[in-house]
């Protein structure tokens, strides 16, 4: 049994430490994580006294509830998502939210730590899902798909430090997006572009840019930089954080922490610094060092394809060509691509650009929403005979784009409708309940979406402010003299415009005014 005193003073310090974080307005994350420590000892110490548990009140770290308002914006996005995927001829599978351990080790580099282990259960080591790909791959293997365009909305478990308020969770959901098949050259992978930009269009984010590069040519860069084989993928997780540190801190990282020579280093420093599109491409294939490299060329010969088709899918004026794009996932075996969204009233860098340090160009970006890429070797890793079966994909962050949405809707006070109701059955005197669940069954049966009050008898008022609160635009109210001359009133909420509509016709004059809401 834990000592009573000791406990007492272990809250007595963790208050302190509370009140000096509200003091000093520290994160909200940070200020719940302490707060939640303090709530676990005060059940500690309220535990001894009457031999009940008391419970600490909190979802697990980096998880969150949805309310119905927050859900209600996040259907909507979902929606958008979809329905960009459907029209682009995708079907949908679904697999386990947990996989044998064994098919997710090795495919995530220095991510794989963050893969959250299960407990054995039945002689199995499992894990939770990462992501959604490596399933895929192994899906496409295990039976033998080597042709399919599918889409998968699901959840996903990363074992990370969480920045909830950035949209950065440890439970989150994917939308994914991926072509597998033998197909000509750059056509899927401008079409995985092609649904990014469109998507980021209809939710109308503000402005964004779509990174694009190759992992051929960051892996021939490396090459004709001087990095030692043994150290491009250690390299390339390097690379990938220019997106969050500024070239200096990364340089320092490739050299004092990876053993990287200070002249490899600085050679990279000048590719990464390189922004354009099929220019800068065209460019590259008659620089003296990157045309030494036979990969390299493969990669920069389809990034000028790739262009040609994205100006045929008119989207060029979004993507931009940029080297310092990496992509730390091992499985990348051809084009990455990465969506971030910039800052609203700050101007879009310059896509023909080639200048800019990739520092100063940060500044006006405020996160990925979006990032895929080709993985032709996935699916080979899982099959028995070692079958390569060609795919690109996209991954949607929902999170982060949900993160965004619901910001604008608290800023710009919007109301949102959490349920989709089109009429409540109202009445205007007493004793008409029968008569009220009679009218609402007629409703439901024709397929309208209609609501009572649970009273006996509601007063007209209380009803109609239902309405208000609810965003119900209709009410069908109904009386003695509605009842003995077949008809009811229709109600129009905003307006409150009123019309007697004969009991035959309501269902269609129902349908016919909430056909647009």
């Amino acid at each position: 049994m834990e000592d009573k005193a000791q406990i007492q003073e272990a809250i007595k310090v963790q208050g302190e430490v509370v009140r000096k974080l509200k003091s000093e307005k520290a994160s909200k994350e940070q200020i719940d994580e302490e707060v939640a420590k303090l709530l676990e000892l005060k059940a500690r110490l309220g535990g001894g006294d009457d031999g009940k548990h008391q419970f600490v009140l909190k979802t697990p770290k980096g998880t969150r509830d949805y309310n119905p308002k927050q859900m209600a914006i996040r259907e909507r996005v979902f929606n958008t998502i979809t329905r960009c995927f459907k029209r682009h001829g995708a079907e949908t599978i679904d697999t386990p939210v947990f996989e044998l351990k064994e098919t997710l080790t090795g495919k995530y580099g220095e991510d794989s730590k963050l893969i959250y282990d299960l407990k054995d259960q039945g002689g199995e080591l499992l894990s939770l899902r990462y992501d959604l790909t490596v399933p895929f791959a192994r899906y496409l293997a295990m039976n033998k798909i080597t042709n399919i365009k599918r889409y998968h909305i699901a959840k996903v478990y990363r074992r990370d430090n969480p920045a909830m308020t950035r949209g950065r969770y440890r439970e989150f959901y994917q939308c994914d997006f991926d072509i597998a098949g033998q197909y000509d050259a750059m056509i899927p992978d401008a079409e995985c572009l092609k649904i990014v930009h469109e998507i980021l269009s209809e939710l109308e984010l503000g402005d964004f840019r779509i990174k694009v590069n190759d992992r051929r040519i960051l892996d021939g860069m490396f090459a004709v930089c001087g990095v030692p084989d043994d150290k491009f993928r250690t390299i390339c997780s390097t690379v990938d954080k220019l997106d969050k540190l500024p070239w200096q801190e990364v340089r320092k990282e490739m050299v004092d922490e990876k053993g990287l020579s200070e002249e490899a280093a600085d050679q990279i420093g000048e590719y990464v610094s390189l922004h354009g599109g099929m220019d800068l491409a065209e460019r590259l294939l008659q620089d003296p060092r990157m045309s030494q490299s036979k990969q390299a060329c493969a990669g920069l010969s389809d990034i000028k394809l790739l262009f040609s088709y994205l100006q045929l899918f008119q989207v060029t004026d979004k993507v931009v060509f940029d080297l310092s794009l990496a992509r730390g996932l091992d499985y990348y075996t051809g084009v990455i691509y990465e969506a971030v969204l910039t800052q609203a009233g700050v101007a879009p860098v310059a896509l023909a650009s080639n200048d800019a340090q990739n520092g100063s160009e940060e500044s006006v970006s405020v996160g990925s929403v979006a990032g895929g890429g080709r993985y032709d070797g996935l699916v080979g890793m899982f099959d028995p005979k070692n079958r390569k079966v060609p795919c690109v994909g996209v991954s949607i962050g929902i999170e982060r784009i949900f993160s965004i949405m619901e910001q604008r809707a608290e800023a710009a006070a919007e109301k949102v409708r959490t349920t989709e109701v089109q009429v409540l059955v109202a009445s205007a005197q007493k004793n008409l309940l029968e008569e009220r669940l009679r009218l609402v069954t007629e409703l439901w049966n024709a397929g309208i979406k209609a609501e009572v009050m649970y009273k006996k008898n509601p007063k007209l008022l209380s009803q109609l402010q239902l309405c208000e609160e609810m965003g119900i635009p209709l009410v069908a109210i109904l009386g003695e003299q509605e009842l003995k001359d077949g008809v009811v009133k229709l109600r129009v909420v905003v307006s409150r415009e009123e019309v007697d509509v004969p009991r035959s016709d309501l269902i269609t004059e129902i349908k016919r005014r909430t056909s647009d809401v």
